[in-house]
């Protein structure tokens, strides 16, 4: 059975939300769970890191809300075992136009993966749904659909400013849609110890989550950028860097939270 659908969300651009999904979901595959990502970014940079193409016209996320074909045919294996992908496709962006009239356009995703003929997907251990970088369609999709929300947080100006402006959208979602939606943890990204903007911003998110973020942080690292370039993670793509490190340490912490139930 599936123990969590997780949207992995921020509004804000480059914060490391699809690199977080692609580690973090490989990480926990290579710990022999079996692991679904869900790409619903239109630019599709979760399905291009984890090798396959978002110009496949059939096997995307677009044709599965549109009605266009079903869960089973779209699902792709990625080169990790364990660990499949259901691929974004650029007419993703056009999807708020088409669906204008549908009342119950948010609840399209949810509908499609609790669909009792899709009972396959209780297979995965968790799903992960990569949002696009704005509160559009899409996201309010994913947050209606999820059980749970992880935020990466980059350590930087503004950071915080902007977190509370995604905290007011979710408690609205709360309120209107998905009563029993919550953040199971914030991420802290992007940290350059040699910054004290990066301390400060530790502190006060911190301060003001408290446990809600993670012990792990992620640190500014060469190689976590230069990974998707080839088609992998970066955990794959060169497993002994400092920020492949702490994805395993991210996956670690994320299996200790649900293991007591956080």
């Amino acid at each position: 059975m599936t123990k969590s659908i997780i949207s992995v969300i921020n509004q804000k651009g480059g914060v490391g939300k699809t690199t977080t999904v692609i580690n973090l979901a490989t990480a926990l595959a290579q710990k022999n769970k079996k692991i679904l990502v869900i790409d619903l970014d239109p630019q599709g940079n979760a399905t291009t890191g984890l090798g396959k193409s978002n110009n496949d016209n059939e096997k995307n996320v677009y044709n599965l809300l549109i009605g266009g074909n079903e869960v089973k045919n779209i699902i792709q294996a990625s080169n990790i075992r364990g660990l499949d992908l259901i691929g974004s496709n650029v007419n993703l962006s056009g999807l708020e136009v088409e669906t204008a009239n549908d009342q119950r356009r948010a609840f399209l995703l949810k509908e499609i993966l609790q669909d009792q003929n899709n009972d396959f997907l209780r297979e995965y251990e968790n799903i992960f749904i990569d949002c696009p970088p704005s509160l559009s369609l899409l996201t309010i999709m994913a947050l209606v659909a999820a059980d749970e929300l992880l935020v990466p947080l980059q350590t930087e100006f503004f950071a915080l400013e902007g977190i509370t402006q995604l905290v007011k959208t979710i408690e609205r979602i709360k309120e209107n849609l998905n009563p029993q939606l919550k953040i199971r943890g914030i991420l802290l990204t992007m940290f350059d110890k040699r910054n004290k903007l990066s301390s400060q911003v530790d502190l006060e998110a911190r301060k003001y989550f408290k446990d809600k973020v993670y012990r792990t942080v992620i640190p500014r690292n060469v190689r976590l950028s230069e990974a998707p370039s080839h088609g992998m993670p970066c955990i794959v793509y060169d497993k002994n860097c400092l920020g492949s490190k702490s994805y395993f340490n991210l996956a670690d912490e994320f299996l200790n939270q649900k293991q007591f139930g956080t």
